[in-house]
């Protein structure tokens, strides 16, 4: 899915504070109904992976539960969106180039 919004910093940092605890870790609170708010959050979900690394599913759900129990949801809304890409059987994942 291509992102055509442009994000100011502001509403970044508003997306962030909304969506997400901050304490003790990023941890996901609601997830917005808004497409252009999912981008933002979707965003900054992605950047908590490597760009150079290869993950296994394990790996990518490991790291999505520390920021949301739906991590099923999440992970699959990263793919959707073009955040993250992987292999047809699902056995590697990796974050994909924008």
């Amino acid at each position: 899915m291509k992102n055509d919004y442009k994000v100011t910093e502001k509403e970044r940092e508003n997306v962030l504070r909304g969506c997400f605890r901050l304490e003790g870790g990023l941890k996901l609170k609601s997830f917005p109904v808004k497409e252009k708010k999912k981008i933002i959050v979707l965003e900054i979900i992605a950047n908590e992976f490597n760009p150079s690394n290869t993950y296994s599913e394990k790996e990518i759900n490991e790291i999505i539960k520390n920021i949301s129990d739906d991590y099923v949801f999440i992970r699959r809304c990263l793919i959707e969106y073009g955040f993250l890409d992987r292999t047809r059987n699902g056995s590697d994942y990796w974050v994909k180039k924008r």
